[in-house]
């Protein structure tokens, strides 16, 4: 894990977008047509729990996210769509919502409209490419919320499913520094203050 005084600036960086060179790599028609099937469904519905546990620990969960959230986005409303529509992105995907929050704010530190000089894009700095790939074309779709939360997930879940669950590796590729411990490090050791 990152610890000291690194860990501690990397979120802050003003105005530096965190995205590695991820590089586009061939696809397999019906992995593209996965991932791409993968992006296209519907804006997230309500949450619905079966058991009333379950939607009290969920609700836990957004109060603790959202007061953590306020130093990056002061609006209340703001803060509970990001966190209800991150929380369902990442559960579709099968990723811990804290592992998400903390890619997210090594990332681009919860900017919106964050460009790194790679040219990812966006809250998860999504690499225009993947809109080609397994969206429509359009790159400046990267910087709607929920479509760039999405791509992010169902890139970072197939990064994790090539790597064998190897979460490490998988940060590694999403970030284009695979095998290198910085970013990966950086990303966990966030995860670790998202989990509430």
């Amino acid at each position: 894990m990152l610890a000291g005084p690194l860990a501690a600036t990397l979120p802050l960086w003003p105005g530096a977008a965190q995205a590695g060179a991820q590089r586009e790599e061939l696809l397999a028609d019906s992995v593209r047509t996965a991932l791409s099937a993968a992006i296209a469904a519907a804006s997230p519905p309500r949450p619905s729990f079966e058991r009333s546990d379950e939607r009290l620990a969920h609700l836990r969960w957004l109060g603790a996210s959202s007061e953590l959230l306020k130093r990056f986005k002061s609006e209340g409303h703001v803060r509970v769509e990001f966190l209800e529509t991150l929380w369902y992105e990442a559960t579709r995907a099968g990723l811990e919502p804290a592992l998400v929050l903390g890619l997210v704010q090594v990332e681009s530190g919860f900017r919106k409209y964050a460009i790194s000089s790679a040219g990812a894009r966006g809250y998860m700095q999504v690499m225009p490419f993947w809109a080609r790939l397994i969206g429509d074309g359009d790159p400046a779709r990267l910087f709607h919320m929920q479509t760039n939360l999405r791509f992010g997930c169902v890139i970072l879940r197939h990064y994790l499913d090539t790597e064998r669950g190897d979460l490490f590796l998988a940060l590694g590729r999403y970030n284009g520094s695979r095998g290198q411990a910085p970013y990966p490090n950086a990303v966990l050791a966030n995860r670790a203050r998202w989990r509430v």
